[in-house]
């Protein structure tokens, strides 16, 4: 964090959301991803830690290209390009379909692009602050088997970035728009599968219910 204090950010919400005329249609997050074949990778998987949930990661090692990783049901394809591969930073692709355990219990499933701590594959899912590598298109998606899913893209300085620079396709890709070359620090697809949760002690059957993710994919 740049500073020692925090904020507060406040939003007001809609109660009847779906009875406005602008209210975007469903997404299949599911369409694209399973109407793919997965992208070869030249690199190895390998695993990395993030809030002690264990992700499958694959390095991105090209300026430009297209990538697959896969978590048991769950497969994550990039296709991506930079504006330059910076030989100090080191980005990577990664997949957790599984059970979180630590803080509560909750079933998820995440594809991520994140930028590792150092060039050490190891610092992987290290908290980092910037990031300096640009990159000009993206496009994000996963064989999610929930319709609970939110897109996450956070620059470098961990800003927010604006939705001008990225776009949900109904067929369930986190696409770039404006054309911009972005610093990105992480860009993730989080999907809450709610019915493969644990059952609760003294709980009838199990409702959607809202939850706040970990903060783990943030500074």
């Amino acid at each position: 964090m740049e500073t020692e204090s925090g904020q507060l950010m406040l939003s007001e919400l809609k109660s009847r959301p779906r009875r406005e005329p602008a209210y975007p249609e469903a997404v299949d997050w599911h369409a694209y991803a399973s109407s793919v074949k997965p992208f070869l990778s030249e690199q190895p998987d390998f695993p990395g830690i993030i809030y002690f949930d264990e992700l499958t990661f694959t390095e991105l090692k090209k300026n430009t290209g297209n990538c697959t990783v896969c978590q048991k049901d769950l497969c994550c394809h990039l296709t991506y390009r930079m504006s330059e591969k910076r030989a100090d930073e080191v980005f990577v692709l990664g997949a957790f379909d599984g059970l979180h355990t630590v803080e509560g219990q909750y079933y998820l499933q995440i594809c991520t692009l994140l930028k590792c701590q150092t060039t050490d594959l190891r610092t992987c899912g290290e908290p980092v602050g910037s990031a300096f590598t640009k990159f000009e298109e993206f496009s994000l998606s996963g064989t999610f088997g929930t319709s609970y899913v939110f897109p996450q893209l956070i620059l470098s300085g961990t800003q927010l970035a604006p939705e001008r620079h990225y776009e949900v396709s109904r067929d369930g890709r986190l696409k770039s728009r404006s054309g911009d070359p972005l610093p990105i620090l992480v860009m993730a697809l989080y999907g809450r599968v709610f019915e493969k949760d644990p059952p609760r002690l003294g709980q009838g059957p199990r409702k959607h219910q809202c939850s706040l993710f970990p903060e783990q994919f943030q500074d």
